[in-house]
């Protein structure tokens, strides 16, 4: 998991709503999901799956990537 790829992901989510607004329907801290879009934190499983949930979005899309790592 890249967290500058989650917090972009989280941020384009989010779009034109308030932290305030997605704090109130995730149940996550205003400062929590301030760290997941500043890509200070990853969140928890618990915070992925309400972060997911309120979006709509599956667990996947937003947390994980497609990028194949070079060996």
């Amino acid at each position: 998991m890249d967290r500058k790829i989650i917090a972009k992901k989280l941020r384009e989510l989010r779009g034109e709503r308030t932290l305030e607004t997605v704090s109130v329907g995730t149940g996550l801290s205003v400062q929590a999901l301030c760290n997941y879009e500043s890509a200070i934190r990853i969140p928890r499983d618990e915070a992925k799956m309400a972060i997911a949930k309120y979006y709509g979005v599956p667990v996947v899309d937003i947390f994980f990537t497609d990028k194949v790592h070079e060996w």
